[in-house]
């Protein structure tokens, strides 16, 4: 398949499933494209993209970590920091036993250093190579990923609480001059069940 098949083929399987889609510019892929899912008040903002050169594409998602949560996981570091190593090193573990790429955005110290934590944003995606390519490859992507994310806000949510629905800091978006970033047309994320996560992602940011 070209790419052009394999981005008609993908918004047709998407359209079949209700989920809107919308085109992003982006000069380092092929094609990507924004949706989300599930498609309802409670879906979070996906991206597909074709990577220039590459005969693959990958789906992903990131999650803004709320700034209650991330007050909460730095005085848990500052007063129990053996129960916060051991809490990250089980939510990695989680994410390695999902079967999919994951990275955590942790907080900086002044000089730039990475340390650990507080956990200020993360991300999950899934290539599928061409050859593999099928309506059910990629849905099955989307619930592997979809469940991956609800598995650490629910690690998030039961350890450090709901949050003050605001989102917090990321360190290495600010560096970037992205902190602010956020188109005004495109959906966030609502509903209860997330409540407490920023609804201010770029998703173009992961790429």
């Amino acid at each position: 398949m070209t790419p052009s098949e394999v981005k008609q083929r993908i918004n047709d399987w998407l359209q079949s499933e209700r989920i809107e889609i919308k085109d992003q510019p982006n000069e380092s892929a092929i094609f990507q494209s924004l949706f989300r899912f599930p498609p309802n008040q409670t879906g979070h903002m996906f991206n597909v993209i074709n990577p220039n050169g590459r005969d693959l594409v990958a789906v992903g998602s990131g999650t803004r970590v709320d700034l209650g949560q991330q007050n909460r996981m730095k005085e848990c570091m500052a007063n129990e920091p053996q129960e916060w190593k051991d809490w990250l090193h089980n939510v990695r573990l989680e994410l390695n036993r999902s079967g999919i790429d994951w990275s955590l955005h942790l907080g900086h110290n002044e000089d730039g250093l990475k340390r650990q934590g507080p956990l200020q944003a993360f991300h999950v995606s899934e290539p599928t190579w061409f050859d593999g390519l099928s309506k059910n490859a990629l849905m099955q992507s989307l619930r592997k990923l979809w469940l991956a994310k609800l598995t650490v806000i629910h690690e998030i949510k039961n350890k450090f609480g709901p949050g003050v629905n605001k989102p917090g800091p990321v360190d290495d978006w600010e560096k970037q001059g992205k902190q602010n970033l956020q188109k005004r047309d495109e959906p966030t994320i609502q509903g209860n069940e997330f409540e407490g996560f920023g609804s201010d992602f770029d998703p173009s940011d992961w790429v």
